[in-house]
């Protein structure tokens, strides 16, 4: 039986091409099994253990060692006072195993099949793996392969001889048709391991990466580091932008990369299902960036907004559908091109949203001040947008205004610290009237302290009855931490609950 084993072992490793040691293991693994099955030991630890040399194999069943023997596992465990009565003097603790030979069984046709299929199966295994690895030390970022079937669940695409990869439907383009044999490009996404250790190729033909990838290969100047891609924003099969950057002044960037008549990027756009493709200029200058990616729109001026990330973008009113875009896709794009929130609005609009905010400054600094209209609208007009400015900017700030003497801004600036005063009492006598079981919440810090205060929920049974995303609206906390607190605060309901 040895010489057969090392003959049989030989033969499949070189009519497979794979290491000895593969045929071995499955070999080993199917005479286990082989072994259970014939002498109805189906509940044993067995391994079999064959000598790479001489060809012998052992039977060996294996007992976990427990501190105590609850009889859950009578035939797998077995406590250390029973294997030193069997072996006295033997050194083994608890988690360990104990080995012990049984009699190697004489295997049948019925053994010998199953032993066969297991040692096929893990053969195959491991070519599809040498497959894979070979695939991998050479692939490409986009690869191209053949339809082999289309499924509920995406495209099986065969990319080499026994090596299949998957494009999942929602990395499949909407309104895609493909058929068997048909030709297909898609970038590599990543390899996922599923149930039972076996691997699947993942593609993709909606990643952003993709488009990248695809103008890489359709415009040399990016390989020879002439031009970057510096932003991609796709609606997948609708509608994509690219930034693009010159590293040399003689070059087009735009032009570039869209062609002569628009070869390129009509090649791009082609392959992606006439997916309409802008290409716009990049650049570190926040305005001019804005400005280019709400291309083909006409921009009038924008003001930033750099504490909250975001940008108005005034335009005319026929400029203002073409700057949103249909169901807001172009605008929705820009923003994710700059990584800005972008709010669209018109002259008219934006006039108007100046006044209010006019009035409501005006308002404050004659209630909060004592200023009248005409100072008011004076402080406005010079740009003071809060009592804190008023309380601490340099007085030439103040005197520099033609409706304002150096008395008055002395006045101003003592009335304006004397409200921040007054305000900052005030919160600090609502802050300690803040119950006990709030403040030593689990997850409530000073900061979401204060700005639950300022929301009025000054105790845990007012915390708790707030919803998720409301707690989000007053503190500005992630999902996951807001989760946290709300359950945390709505512990005691569910103890009342269980008692």
């Amino acid at each position: 039986m040895s010489r057969e084993i090392l003959a049989l072992v030989e033969a499949l490793a070189s009519e497979k091409n794979v290491e000895p040691d593969v045929v071995f293991e499955a070999l080993e693994v199917a005479l286990g099994i082989a072994a259970k099955k014939k002498a109805d030991r189906e509940h044993m630890n067995l391994e079999v253990r064959i000598n790479r040399d001489t060809g012998e194999y052992r039977t060996v069943r294996k007992w976990l060692i427990v501190e105590d023997l609850d009889y859950t596992y009578p035939e797998l465990e077995k406590t250390i006072e029973q294997i030193q009565e069997e072996i006295p003097g033997i050194d083994i603790n608890v988690g360990d195993y104990f080995e012990e030979d049984i009699p190697n069984e004489a295997f049948g046709r019925q053994a010998a099949q199953t032993a066969k299929q297991i040692i096929l199966q893990r053969i195959r295994d491991a070519e599809r793996e040498q497959i894979l690895n070979a695939f991998l030390a050479t692939r490409e970022d986009i690869v191209v392969g053949t339809v082999k079937r289309v499924e509920r669940h995406g495209i099986v695409v065969e990319l080499a001889p026994k090596l299949d990869a998957l494009i999942p439907r929602d990395q499949m383009l909407p309104r895609e048709n493909y058929r068997g044999g048909d030709k297909i490009r898609a970038l590599f996404l990543r390899v996922e391991e599923f149930n039972g250790g076996r691997k699947q190729i993942l593609l993709s033909r909606t990643s952003g990466e993709f488009l990248r990838k695809l103008f890489e290969q359709e415009v040399p100047e990016i390989a020879d580091g002439l031009l970057d891609i510096r932003e991609v924003a796709r609606d997948p099969g609708q509608r994509a932008k690219i930034a693009v950057k010159s590293n040399d002044q003689r070059i087009d960037p735009q032009g570039t990369c869209i062609g002569v008549r628009g070869s390129r990027v009509n090649a791009v756009s082609n392959e992606l299902s006439g997916e309409r493709i802008d290409v716009v200029l990049w650049s570190d200058d926040t305005a001019d960036f804005v400005i280019n990616a709400l291309s083909p729109a006409q921009v009038s001026r924008i003001v930033i907004d750099e504490e909250k990330n975001a940008v108005d973008v005034i335009v005319t009113e026929d400029q203002l559908a073409l700057a949103i875009g249909r169901g807001g896709q172009n605008v929705r794009l820009a923003a994710e091109l700059t990584g800005l929130q972008l709010n669209i609005m018109t002259v008219q609009e934006a006039e108007q949203r100046s006044e209010e905010e006019a009035a409501a400054l005006r308002e404050l600094f004659t209630s909060q001040l004592g200023a009248d209209e005409t100072v008011a609208q004076a402080l406005v007009d010079a740009e003071f947008t809060s009592i804190e400015e008023v309380a601490f900017v340099p007085m030439s700030d103040l005197t520099d205004i033609e409706e304002i003497d150096d008395e008055l801004a002395e006045t101003l600036r003592a009335k304006a610290r004397d409200v921040l005063l007054q305000t900052e009492l005030a919160a600090e006598e609502k802050l300690n009237s803040v119950a006990d079981d709030l403040r030593e919440l689990e997850g409530v810090d000073d900061d979401m302290l204060r700005d639950l205060v300022d929301a009025n929920i000054t105790n845990r049974e007012d915390l708790a009855e707030l919803s998720i995303d409301e707690l989000i609206e007053i503190t500005g906390v992630s999902h996951e931490e807001a989760e946290q607190v709300i359950m945390a605060a709505r512990a005691h309901w569910f103890a009342q609950d269980a008692e």
